[in-house]
């Protein structure tokens, strides 16, 4: 019987597979779709992506990681290009865009490779070598900066900066950086952390980029509770309450009969004899200032205005846990073991209308370990690009003051990196040595994005860039403005080791991951289907 005819059938039915050289083309593919669409964010001459969302909300921005986050995407091999700016975000906190490109350009030299029958695992053990080369280079060509070296600090946030659209004002941005990190840096062993939870950031719509502020305490999205109490409080001594200025009711249902009207007086004289007391008991303690978590009864809040007491009701418990850090206090669960010891302190509390509302400012705390930046900006969407540029520079301050280590930036460290591969490469010999040359390729299209971004020439550029470094220029960068090569250190273009360490760990191993998947078995979607369910091929080609 000629049963060799008969196909055998593993899969079901609709199951889609790509098998070798197909499974690897469309991964890279898709994976370059992805980097292409964010390469030309980079740099200061970089341009901005609006997207928009099912519902019609608009986000502008250059920010690599949230142009990613926003869009669906639905390519597997894609995705994890995704995964590697949202690692970036997580643990460099900028470098995002340039940690993308970096996967897509390796990727794309791997294609070449591949059809040069090279096997995927020998690119894939060059490029891992080549990575480890990238760190050592990268290690011997940064600079020490300590958390005392501000103009150095100041010099990374205004870098992280010059490339979003608060460029303009990045110099007063850089300042308020600095201030709000090394407020809130606290030392452990030898080394510094940044906590970036005890940094508050409120936004306001009005004014300018100009007019955000750091403000050494905490702001609070709250108004007094009652007219009577003071707008303004001089030197406030401040009570934080986690518990209610109101008669607790019985946790069980109880009743009480009244019979007489003569009890019932007695019974509302006893309610208001014990809110007298929990408000006496505040004042004895010396507080004019009361933040409460819950809530304030109406006749308690008149007792604490009569006494002049600033009082707020249900303030967020991160807040709170933001004031204690601020104004030295403790948070009490019971009034009546409230005493001075408990106490927080601030030269200043006063109320500020800002637009229609009215925030509650407590300033000119000591040393003050959560600090706030309110930011200001001509619309939402302004604000909003305030706040993600703030974020990319606050946390590039924290990790230069946590590693102790910076480099040079405008492409000079990739340049450098891409010299020193090529030397490697002819040391390594074998087939991994071309790997390793193609890595050094692919770090150079980071100086070719700015470029093409700045509507240079990349290949001149290029050029220029390796004859620098080959003479011994180890920080020659490009200038976007003027197109000329310059000394990156002398115009002040400097970031955290991290960035560049991480964008290497991260951009690596996402190519080698996507390299050595060479069948790609994809189940079709059930009735009603998941995502993509009926959609069609997903093939990413530009």
């Amino acid at each position: 019987m000629g049963m060799g005819n008969t196909p055998i059938l593993i899969l079901k039915e609709g199951t889609k597979r790509d098998k070798g050289k197909d499974a690897q083309y469309n991964n890279i593919q898709a994976a370059k779709a992805i980097a292409d669409a964010v390469r030309s964010t980079l740099g200061p001459r970089g341009m901005d992506k609006m997207l928009v969302d099912s519902l019609g909300d608009v986000v502008i921005t250059n920010d690599g990681v949230t142009i990613l986050k926003e869009i669906d995407v639905d390519h597997p091999a894609a995705k994890m290009l995704v995964e590697v700016a949202k690692t970036q975000d997580e643990q460099a906190g900028d470098g995002t865009t340039s940690a993308v490109i970096l996967a897509g350009e390796l990727l794309k030299k791997a294609i070449d490779l591949i059809e040069s029958n090279i096997h995927p695992t020998i690119i894939a053990g060059g490029y891992r070598l080549a990575a480890a080369k990238a760190q050592e280079v990268l290690d011997s060509v940064s600079d020490p900066v300590s958390i005392d070296d501000k103009e150095s600090l100041k010099l990374i946030a205004s870098t992280s900066m010059i490339s979003k659209s608060v460029s303009g004002s990045r110099q007063g941005l850089a300042d308020l950086t600095v201030d709000a990190i090394t407020a809130v840096a606290e030392k452990s062993g030898d080394k510094w952390e940044v906590d970036m939870d005890n940094i508050q950031i409120v936004k306001k719509t009005g004014g300018s980029m100009d007019d955000t502020e750091f403000i050494k305490g905490v702001i609070i999205d709250k108004e007094p509770v009652h007219p009577a109490m003071p707008k303004k409080v001089e030197n406030a001594k401040i009570a934080l309450l986690d518990a209610a200025i109101e008669v607790q009711k019985t946790e069980i249902d109880a009743k009480i009969e009244i019979t007489d009207p003569s009890q019932m007086a007695a019974f509302l004289a006893e309610e208001e004899n014990m809110l007298r007391k929990m408000v006496e008991t505040i004042k004895a303690s010396g507080a004019n200032v009361v933040f409460v978590q819950k809530g304030i009864d109406d006749l308690a809040q008149h007792f604490l205005g009569k006494e002049g007491i600033f009082a707020v009701r249900r303030v967020k418990k991160s807040d709170m846990m933001k004031l204690a850090k601020a104004t030295g206090a403790t948070v009490v669960t019971k009034i009546e073991e409230l005493t001075a010891d408990e106490l927080g302190t601030a030269s200043m509390l006063e109320v500020r209308k800002l637009g229609e509302d009215e925030l509650t400012f407590i300033t000119g705390c000591k040393n003050a370990k959560a600090v706030s930046l309110l930011l200001r900006g001509g619309t939402e969407h302004v604000i909003d690009e305030v706040e993600r540029s703030l974020d990319d520079a606050m946390s590039v301050v924290a990790v230069a003051i946590e590693d102790g280590r910076m480099a040079t930036g405008g492409g000079s460290t990739a340049s450098e990196i891409a010299l020193r591969l090529r030397e490697y490469a002819a040391t390594v010999g074998g087939r991994e040595q071309i790997a390793i040359d193609a890595y050094a390729s692919a770090m150079e299209i980071i100086p070719t994005a700015l470029a093409e971004n700045a509507g240079l020439d990349p290949i001149d550029v290029l050029i220029n860039l390796r004859k620098a470094h080959k003479d011994g220029k180890i920080n020659a960068g490009l200038n976007v403005y003027t197109g000329k090569i310059v000394d990156m250190k002398a115009e002040n273009v400097v970031e955290p080791i991290r960035v560049g360490r991480q964008a290497i760990n991260s951009a690596t191993d996402a190519a080698v991951m996507i390299l050595r998947i060479d069948d790609v078995i994809a189940a079709r979607a059930g009735p009603g289907g998941g995502p993509g369910a009926g959609a069609p091929d997903m093939d990413m080609d530009d």
